[in-house]
């Protein structure tokens, strides 16, 4: 991943800004810093920032390889981050003196579990730099969650669309060998009516709907912040809650990738002839799993050069499959929402530019986004 991002209009490099919505909050990650801002059921603001280090080097900054860094570590990150917020809205359902009303509002927040904490992590993220960041203090390191999501990914994106092609290959009577360009297409086809049904679907949740409104203010703030903008709501509010860097759009691109690697794959790999259908698929889903980090790598590329270099003009077109989709996954926020996401990107952007990655981290709690902007106006003074 190139080190910095460079505007067009040839102003001093400005490093890449990635994010994800949480539960009611904002994640925002630079090359050196990383914060995480929830809104408190009081209105008040939970901010939790440290730095981040980044420990690439040789191999590992070139292309190809550096998508994969960077999945996991936004898998690492979003992990984490939503398992802050997770911790702090139970806290303050745990608060609330209606016992009924608390309980109708975990059933909803449960639903983020397992599967759809996966797949929130993936189509609210935003990709920024590949970093590592500091452990946090005093809290142990937890790679479980991180594990648990990438199981689930593959189950849900390769395992079930694969499983859906088989069912309608049967069906139809279309006796087509799963290493089939035609199997091929099926998959994919499949893999993106799945996602699309499914966010769909989990965008009628209230609490899953509350997170698409602050992905919306997450895309908001940051293009706020690639115009060179200040940071002001007003300004966020008119931009658009699409993005091409999305983790929606990523997705889109791994089910059309997906295919063109595997029917590459099909074709070149021995024929599978196990004696009946059911054993071809286990066999060739087998087969696919060291093919994933191909997929995650060239898809990553692709995104990040329609990013950079289709943003306007005829080219843009290319963008489009993704913003449909990201139609679903980000919704309008309030001014309140978009106060969150600035405050998230401000507190990292603080810690970047400052370069004090050695400073005090961990929690802070304010009121407002308004005494959180004049202790930051103190503190940058």
């Amino acid at each position: 991943m190139a080190e910095n991002e460079v505007p067009a209009n040839g102003s001093a490099a400005r490093p890449y800004i990635g994010g994800q919505a949480v539960l009611e909050g904002v994640m925002m990650r630079a090359p050196k810093s990383f914060a995480v801002v929830v809104r408190r059921a009081d209105g008040s603001l939970h901010v939790r920032e440290r730095a981040m280090t980044d420990e690439r080097s040789g191999f590992a900054k070139l292309p190809l390889v550096r998508g994969v860094a960077s999945l996991v570590e936004s898998l690492k990150l979003g992990s984490e981050a939503l398992k802050f917020s997770a911790e702090l809205l139970e806290k303050d359902i745990e608060a609330e003196e209606q016992k009924k009303e608390a309980l109708a509002r975990r059933a909803g927040t449960n639903i983020l579990s397992a599967l759809a904490l996966s797949i929130m992590s993936l189509v609210t993220t935003n990709d920024g730099e590949e970093v590592k960041a500091a452990p946090p203090p005093e809290r142990k390191k937890s790679g479980g969650a991180m594990w648990i999501m990438l199981a689930v990914v593959i189950l849900f994106f390769i395992a079930l669309p694969q499983a859906a092609a088989a069912g309608v290959n049967r069906v139809l009577h279309l006796n087509l060998d799963v290493q089939s360009p035609g199997f091929q297409l099926i998959t994919g086809a499949l893999k993106l009516c799945i996602v699309v049904t499914y966010l769909t679907l989990i965008r009628r949740v209230p609490d899953i709907r509350r997170v698409f409104q602050y992905h919306g203010a997450e895309h908001k703030t940051i293009s706020t912040y690639e115009a060179n903008e200040p940071l002001t709501v007003a300004n966020a509010r008119a931009k658009t809650t699409l993005h091409p860097r999305c983790g929606t759009t990523f997705l889109v691109m791994v089910a059309l990738v997906s295919i063109l690697v595997f029917t590459g794959v099909g074709s070149f790999l021995p024929r599978i002839q196990t004696g009946n259908a059911f054993g071809d698929n286990v066999v060739f889903f087998l087969e696919k799993l060291p093919f994933l980090p191909v997929i995650t790598a060239v898809t990553f590329e692709l995104q990040r050069f329609f990013a950079r270099y289709c943003t306007t003009g005829p080219l843009r077109a290319l963008l489009w499959p993704g913003f449909l989709v990201q139609k679903i996954t980000t919704i309008e926020p309030d001014d309140d929402q978009l106060e969150v996401a600035l405050a998230s990107l401000r507190a990292t952007l603080f810690r970047q530019e400052s370069g004090d990655a050695a400073g005090a981290t961990g929690d802070v709690r304010f009121s407002s986004y308004k005494a959180m902007s004049e202790a930051a106006n103190l503190r940058a003074a």
